[in-house]
């Protein structure tokens, strides 16, 4: 079946998930757990070859963590699934009614998206995560995976087709785009009549090549250039360890710290004893010319920072070390080469803690914490469907709410204008 044949069987089965009852997607759900286990061995066996054939291109090492399913990812991937279900169903949900002026009595009804496409890099996990929130909004859904996680895509889709199956659901509902063919993307993205939403969830390239082709409405999960300021007066030890967190415990993820801001007067009790732990785990150090210079004085070897670094989210053990004299130009640093993903303030001047809240133009803004917490399951969503760094319809992990729309319903007793 071509791409387009496979977006309009899709559409013409929406109704199918669009219609059942939240017991009814729950134990849909619940059947793909079932399935998880089953399947488990074929799960591993597949994503076995994956991972061989990326480290046999050379793949970098964060790069390969992306895409390794373990039985701690499986157990991980059932576990936001049980959370998705016992999370409420937004769909029938009526945000507020009120009486106009002609008597009529008017409401917002939560309703779904319809079908929607979903572009993802690496991380097979996410076709789980992606259909099982679609499934639980009512939503229909087309998945195209990356081609290093094709094997173990084509096992996990085979899980979601059976547990349609047993639950006497039509198994396209979930459409699977299985080819490595670039052109196969551009087709999709060019299917407005069947599909209401295309998410691309990835890098820089993939988010680009959708905004240019798309003649789909898109929700764009954004690249993550995510930055941590040291305020002056913030313990040393503490912000060692949310940093050495925010930048190694996942360097491939959007969430990962890829600039710290010194404030100037930290320069002096901070920055060798950071440096010095950096490097302990194995990270590459760009730094400003003036911090630099102090490191290099100090026996630490670095890299010069340019503006290029800035703007970079590298996913990898790489960070940039700037100085910064206040605030104020920390908050300037970040809105002017951020990606609006994620960032931290780590202070206990409380004053600078909300002007920070308040002027950094990001989806998630933290005090005093890492920004690897920027994820669905953190949030208490269950799974995600990815994070937006844009300001319309959904801004940062988008959960349940983020796959629906409203339509207004209006009661009257023969009214007329």
């Amino acid at each position: 079946m071509n791409v387009k044949d496979m977006c309009q069987q899709v559409k013409a089965n929406e109704s199918a998930i669009s219609r059942l009852s939240s017991q009814e997607k729950n134990h849909l759900l619940s059947s793909i757990v079932t399935g998880l286990d089953d399947s488990k061995s074929a799960i591993l066996e597949a994503n076995n070859k994956d991972v061989e054939a990326a480290l046999a291109k050379g793949t970098p090492s964060s790069m390969v963590d992306r895409l390794r399913i373990t039985d701690k990812t499986i157990e991980d991937m059932k576990a936001d699934i049980q959370k998705t279900i016992t999370l409420e169903d937004p769909i029938g949900q009526v945000d507020g009614m009120w009486l106009n002026d002609a008597g009529l009595t008017i409401g917002k009804k939560r309703v779904p998206l319809g079908v929607i496409a979903i572009i993802y890099e690496s991380r097979p996990n996410v076709t789980i995560d992606a259909a099982s929130l679609c499934l639980k909004t009512g939503n229909a859904v087309i998945l195209k995976g990356g081609s290093d996680a094709l094997e173990t895509n084509r096992i996990l889709i085979q899980v979601l087709k059976k547990a349609l199956r047993t639950c006497h659901l039509p198994e396209d509902i979930i459409g699977f785009i299985d080819t490595t063919d670039r052109e196969a993307t551009r087709t999709l993205l060019l299917q407005s009549d069947f599909v209401d939403c295309v998410i691309p969830r990835g890098g820089a390239g993939l988010i680009k090549f959708t905004v240019e082709n798309s003649k789909i409405p898109i929700i764009e999960t954004g690249t993550g250039n995510c930055h941590i300021f040291i305020d002056s007066g913030y313990e040393v030890d503490s912000a060692i360890d949310i940093i050495i967190n925010a930048k190694t415990q996942k360097p491939g993820a959007c969430n990962a710290v890829e600039t710290v801001l010194l404030h100037q007067d930290t320069l002096e009790s901070h920055l060798l004893p950071l440096a010095e732990a950096l490097r302990a785990h194995g990270v590459l150090i760009r730094a400003e010319s003036s911090i630099k210079s102090r490191l290099e004085l100090a026996g630490i070897e670095c890299e010069p920072a340019s503006e290029v670094d800035y703007m970079t989210e590298y996913l990898d053990y790489t960070l940039c070390l700037a100085p910064v004299k206040d605030v104020t130009q920390a908050i300037s640093h970040i809105n002017t080469y951020s990606t609006h993903h994620s960032e931290a303030i780590l202070t206990h001047h409380y004053d600078h803690s909300q002007i920070f809240l308040n002027q950094v133009d990001s989806a998630a803004v933290y005090i005093n914490a890492s920004t690897r917490f920027t994820d669905g399951s953190m949030f208490g969503f269950g799974a995600e469907i990815g994070i937006s760094t844009q300001k319309l319809h959904a801004r940062g992990p988008m959960g349940l709410e983020a796959l629906t729309t409203y339509k207004y319903i209006i009661y009257g007793n023969g009214q007329i204008r």
